[in-house]
């Protein structure tokens, strides 16, 4: 069962926050609150940890999985942006969006879109993910914690303990901004195209 972790959602006490770090540097995988609902996240090469998000959330090779950012500056070495699209994102983050990307040789290709060869990136506009990902320094690989047969991301860290907590590692508990799915952008064709519509709004 996973270790449950009560976390200050203004000031993120350090010890925990170190000890999800360490989870997630270890190999682990963690569900943790974002500014759109709670999500289940790994370290960027982890193989096992992406295939046990696969399998919590019963996703395809083809979903998109997502860098979670501290900044511009973490995800810059990761994607392709083109200028339009670097003012775009500096203009809409931190906050509820997916930006969709070609990833660069520094993203493992297990992470990426296998046909498209493009991989998501939002930087949250949320104190504790921002901790954790500060903490891990390195973008966090996630995916939003949508149930298998739902359609709203998981927003409440017990609930999340009480149906997912033996397949996790940590379960950080923490508010929600918003219990609504990231508004996804697809970046790559050129006009930015709203491929679903969330709690961000262009």
């Amino acid at each position: 069962m996973a270790r449950y972790l009560d976390v200050h959602p203004v000031n993120p006490q350090t010890r925990l926050v170190t000890q999800v770090a360490e989870t997630l540097a270890s190999g682990g995988v963690i569900a943790y609150p974002t500014d759109s609902g709670y999500a289940l996240g790994c370290s960027l090469a982890n193989k096992e940890g992406l295939d046990r998000i696969r399998t919590i959330r019963q996703l395809n090779k083809k979903h998109h999985f997502t860098l979670v950012c501290a900044d511009f500056a973490q995800l810059g070495p990761l994607v392709i942006v083109d200028n339009p699209s670097f003012r775009l994102i500096k203009q809409l983050t931190p906050g509820p969006f997916t930006f969709i990307l070609k990833g660069t040789k520094e993203v493992p290709r297990m992470t990426l879109n296998p046909k498209k060869q493009t991989v998501g990136a939002r930087i949250p506009d949320h104190t504790i993910a921002q901790a954790i990902v500060q903490a891990h320094g390195a973008p966090v690989l996630s995916s939003t914690l949508i149930a298998p047969g739902e359609e709203e991301p998981m927003s409440e860290g017990w609930q999340v303990q009480d149906r997912f907590g033996h397949l996790l590692d940590v379960v950080v508990d923490g508010p929600v901004t918003l219990p609504e799915p990231t508004t996804v952008v697809d970046l790559t064709t050129g006009a930015p195209e709203i491929l679903r519509q969330g709690a961000g709004v262009l």
